[in-house]
Parts: structure tokens; sequence; C-alpha cells
């Protein structure tokens, strides 16, 4: 089968107790079905040159603080890939590494798209020393993984302002719905080079994305799509006035 190419919007990592994106993640896989494997590019793993985690067994991370108990407990214990880091080691230059694991990004979200935990995942870090355009080209030689049945798949948040956050909710802030709208937009489009070049997708664009890395995994999503593909949207909610929650399938 030829896979499918998934960016979530993750938002806290209180989401893996449910709530109410939990449904549309459960669809997807659902709908999906049980893939060969997962590379997941989450925006809680940045590192000097791309890593690739290739544990057989990845441990489950608690990359956050002050949450309740439960979740500081929460193990999510999808098999790793040895085989499938080699593959994506070999296709972009990432060194395989075991001293990571499945941070929130991947697990908060996975929880429910395959809660039996029974499809293997890694994780591709984000390289700092790569720009937007860096990490595009990285990502499209990640292509050929959709034909092996192995999902693409970045996790973060199209606007992430936690400055601005509301807690207790409220109405979204007009530069976070133009700017979530500005990149369905180039999405539907297929405008890549307006995704590589955010900054200029919108008024204030940098009040949505005020530090790149929940927006960068957005990018090894778009790169897999292929003429004929599919766009769409899920779970399309701007939380607390400044989190996107927007997930995109493509294909």
């Amino acid at each position: 089968m030829t896979a499918p190419a998934v960016f979530f919007g993750h938002g806290s990592p209180m989401n893996a107790l449910g709530g109410p994106y939990a449904a549309a993640w459960r669809d997807l896989g659902a709908a999906i079905g049980r893939p060969r494997g997962v590379v997941m590019v989450s925006a809680h793993w940045e590192t000097d040159g791309a890593r690739a985690t290739a544990q057989a067994q990845p441990r489950t991370i608690h990359d956050f603080g002050g949450f309740p108990a439960e979740l500081h407990a929460y193990d999510y214990p999808a098999p790793g890939a040895p085989a499938l880091a080699a593959r994506v080691a070999d296709l972009t230059g990432a060194a395989p590494v075991d001293e990571w694991g499945l941070d929130h990004g991947t697990w908060s979200v996975l929880t429910h798209v395959w809660p039996q935990a029974d499809v293997p995942v890694i994780q591709l870090s984000l390289d700092r020393n790569l720009g937007p355009q860096g990490h595009f080209e990285l990502a499209r030689r990640l292509a050929s993984l959709r034909d092996e049945g192995v999902v693409v798949a970045g996790s973060g948040d199209f606007v992430h302002n936690l400055r601005t956050w509301k807690r207790g909710g409220g109405e979204p802030y007009g530069w976070a719905v133009a700017f979530n709208e500005a990149v369905k937009d180039a999405l539907r489009r297929g405008d890549d080079q307006a995704l590589i070049d955010w900054v200029g997708l919108a008024e204030d664009a940098q009040m949505s994305v005020p530090t790149d890395e929940h927006f960068l995994p957005l990018l090894y999503v778009a790169a897999q799509r292929r003429p004929g593909d599919d766009v769409s949207f899920f779970n399309d909610v701007i939380e607390g006035g400044s989190i996107s929650m927007t997930g995109v399938r493509i294909g």
C-alpha cells in the first residue's frame, strides 16, 4: 500500500489521556489501517546533525513537568524498527542512536491513532543546523518510504505561541486565525515555497511562530505530496487563542 503522510497538531501532553481531539485521531488510525511503520518528526527533539532512533524497544519519554502523576507514568510501548532506522539513515544521512525514544509529541497522539501500540515507530530529529529549505530538501529524501508502507509524520502546531496562550480558553487571536488559514491555503495549492518562506505567509506570522520548532515538522509532511494526492484537515481548532490543533493528511 502507499501510505499517507500526516501532520498532527499535538497541543498539550494531556491530550494523551483523552479530550476533544482523540476521536479524530482514532478515526484517522482506523482509516489508515496498520502501516509497516511510522517515521515521526517531533517538535520536541532537536539535535546538532540529524538523528534517528534505532532501539528495538524505545522508551516513553516524559519530557515535561508539572502534569498529573498519571501522565508522568503513562507508557506507550510501541516497538522500534532498527531496520527502518537504518533505511532512514541511508536516505538522509541521519545517525542511528539509542539515547532518545518516543517523546510526547509522538506518543500523546499515536496512543489514540494506534492504541494497541503495535505499529513500529522511529523518530527523526530536527537538525538545528538546517534552515527551512534544508529541512524540506532532507524530507524529500523520505518520499520512497510511502511506497514501502511507511507513514511519514510530523508533530507540532501551525500556531504555537505559549506567551499569549489564554488559560481556560477564549476566542483565537486574529493573527492566529489568519496564519492558520494561510498555511491551509498553501497546503491546498501545493505551494511548498510559501510554506518554506513561512514568514511571508501572513501579517504577523512571527506571532504565530515565535520559534520554528513546532512549524518545521509540517515541512516534512508537505514534502511528501505527489501529483493527485488529496489534502484534508482534521481537528481544525485553535486552542487557548494561540495553539493550533489542526492536523493534515496527504494521500
